[in-house]
Parts: structure tokens; sequence; C-alpha cells
């Protein structure tokens, strides 16, 4: 069997025109959204059905969450306020364990069957299901007579004596997992429960996809968000942990059906062995001509579908991402919550950011650069993709950047 190989270079590249963060007709995807009306919310769909998930999380300190940050960062005259409503009855979208947490195609309810069979044992908190039936039952009987329930109205309410509110609440989200419950809505970032065949459509709720077909849809997805990918990263995209020998016999069929192509790559040092897509591989002669422009940067979420897998990302951006919220003050590098900036097809610097309302303003609180990592690069030009970066960044989240002087 022939095997492809491709540079650093050219997967690098790949990677960001399969992440949707290079020129429209090299991405495929639309970048303009403008307002909070319909274009706009289709817009975000491409892109979320792009990876197959939008991940999710609570932290706003720089004026939006990650899923609002990794939509601003692809799409142009962004409103972020938007990515807070994504999630309402009769959108395309439902909440479910994808990467992460995350907002994901309706689509593909019926591909992670699997997932809510294996969900029937809560990942982190065990049976409760099976512990505690009937708390499962009078959870589910409220919410069919009253209506969705908010996580924070089980956290306040106490079902029984026997029980308090946090164990209510987990065994809600144990009901979700198991696909018994789902999430209808988000407001405020709070989540509201209710019966799944309110949420989800009877047609997919029929037909769920056999574990076979489902692995190779997910891979397929997997390896249309990254471009280049290894098998580990494949894995790690949905979180498939203990299944090797499923995602080998998925990957050995959809390489024999010609929908995968064995693909090295070559790094400095070693030939690492990986996975790419037909297309794709015609798409990187087509980024070889590339002319980036390293004077034109994008804030990019710390989750960003770019970044979150680190080895990868030091691997294609000689560039080492960390996530420090969890540190000490005292033992942190670069920030708190450090949003690197890409400009051009590389990752340049990173900045701090912190949001303040009552002054409409977005305070840079450190700004650190990387060194050049291209012929003509200049601290003055990184420093004008930064700038550029944070500016476009704080029109998204209606606030004033003010000039970066660090």
């Amino acid at each position: 069997m022939s095997v492809e190989r491709l540079n650093v270079r050219q997967v690098r590249r790949l990677a960001l025109a399969r992440a949707g963060l290079l020129k429209p007709e090299l991405t495929g995807l639309r970048a303009r959204a403008v307002g909070r009306g319909k274009r706009a919310r289709q817009r975000c769909h491409e892109i979320i059905g792009r990876f197959g998930y939008l991940q999710l999380d609570s932290i706003a300190i720089s004026g939006a969450r990650t899923q609002g940050i990794v939509l601003a960062s692809r799409l142009h005259s962004f409103d972020a306020d938007l990515a807070e409503t994504l999630l309402q009855p009769g959108e395309p979208l439902f909440e479910y364990w994808g990467h992460e947490a995350c907002w994901l195609p309706l689509s593909m309810y019926p591909t992670f069957a699997f997932r809510r069979r294996d969900y029937r044992v809560h990942p982190w908190w065990g049976d409760v299901l099976n512990e505690h039936p009937k708390l499962c039952r009078e959870i589910s009987s409220r919410i069919e007579a009253e209506g969705p329930l908010r996580s924070l109205d089980l956290e306040g309410t106490r079902i029984n004596e026997a029980w308090g509110a946090k164990l209510a609440t987990r065994v809600a989200e144990a009901l979700w997992s198991a696909g018994e419950l789902a999430v209808r809505e988000r407001n405020n970032f709070q989540r509201s429960f209710d019966l799944t065949e309110r949420v989800i459509p009877e047609s997919l709720r029929n037909t769920p996809l056999d574990d076979d077909s489902a692995m190779d849809e997910l891979l397929i997805k997997a390896l249309e968000g990254h471009g280049w990918s290894t098998t580990g990263t494949l894995a790690a995209t949905w979180r498939l942990t203990n299944l090797r020998d499923a995602i080998n016999a998925s990957l050995q069929r959809l390489l024999e059906e010609g929908r995968v192509i064995a693909c090295e790559l070559q790094t400095r040092d070693r030939i690492i062995s990986g996975w790419i897509r037909p297309s794709d591989l015609e798409l990187v002669s087509a980024l070889d001509g590339l002319r980036p422009r390293a004077d034109v940067g994008v804030l990019l979420s710390p989750f960003d579908p770019l970044l979150w897998d680190r080895a990868r990302t030091l691997m294609l951006f000689d560039f080492e991402q960390v996530l420090e919220i969890y540190k000490p003050l005292e033992q942190r590098r670069f920030g708190y919550y450090c949003l690197p900036v890409l400009a051009g097809d590389h990752l340049v610097a990173r900045v701090d950011l912190k949001a303040d309302r009552k002054t409409q303003r977005l305070n840079t609180l450190s700004c650190h650069l990387e060194p050049p990592r291209r012929r003509g690069d200049s601290e003055a030009r990184m420093r004008v993709a930064v700038q550029q970066a944070v500016s476009r960044f704080a029109a998204a989240v209606s606030l004033d950047a003010g000039v970066i002087v660090q």
C-alpha cells in the first residue's frame, strides 16, 4: 500500500483551511455574519457542521464564552451574544457529550446511541440511575407535569427530605446523559431539561446508528475538521476511550471504501502516521501557493478545535498552548484566560483579556509575543496583528479595545 507524505507547513495550512480560518474560497465556509438574524444563525450552523461540535464552557471573563469566541474568530461583523441563544426549540442543534459538553448538529443524534447506552452508568458519578430510581421517577414526572426545569430550579428544590439539591441535579444530568432527558435550551447559560420526546424529533429518536456506522461517521467528521490527523487525535475528538479495536476496524473500512488515505507527516526529526480524506489531499496543493499576511490577526479561544490537542498544536505551530485558569496567580506564566493570536498561518502572540462592562472597555492584562517564525517578521508587525485581533474581538463583544501598549 502506497502512503502519501506531507510536511508540517502543508498540514498546518490544511488544518487552518479545514478549521475555517483562511479565505472562504479555501475553507468552503462563508465568513460574514452581520447582526443576529437568520443568516447569521445559518453561518453559525455551517461552522458547527464543519467540526460536528461546538464546545461549551462557562468562563466569560474576556467578554464572551468559548462558543462565542470560536464563532467570532471565523465570522466577520459577528455579534458574540448570538452564540448564547443558538440552542432553542426549532433550531437544528442538540446538546450532548461530543468532544466535551457541546452543541452538535441535530442530524447527529442517532450517531450517539452508543454513548447514551454506555452512559446509563454516568462516567463520573457512577450508577446513580439505578441507585436512586425513585428520584429519577420524581424528576421525570415533575418535568412532564410542569414543563422544562432549569438546573437552577433543581439545585434550589428538595425533592424530599432524603436527598439534597446536589443529588437531584446529578440525577437529572445522568438522565440527560442516558438520553431520557434532553436539554431544551440555554438562557444565561442555564440549561433547561425537558423530556427527550419534546426536544428530539421522533424520526431521529427511532433511527439509532449501529456501533460500526456510528464509529465510521465520527471518524470521518473528525477528519473533516482537522484535515490531517493521527488516529489518537481522531479518537480524542469524540473522547473515544478504550475503543482501540473498534477505531482500527473503522479506519480499515474507510480505507477500503476510499474515504480515507493513509498519510504520513514528516517533521524535523520523525515521521508520524496519520490519515487524510482524498479531497483534502487535493486541497493541499492549492494551499502551497498561499501568501499569508503576518499583520492581520484574529483571536482564538483556548478551547478552539484547532488548539485543544496541545501536542498537535506544538507540532504544527511550534506553540505551547497552556491553560492557567486552575493555577494560582503566582504560578501563571501568561495569564488567567489567554487567547492565542493567529496571523496568517502562525500563532504569533497570546493576550489575557478582561471585559469591564461598567466602563465598556476590553482591558488587555498582558500581551506575550512569540519569537518570529518567518523571514521578515518583526515585533512591530506582530503588534499590528495583535491590535487588529483584539479590536475585532472587542467589536464582537460590543466593547472598546483601546490601544495595546505592552
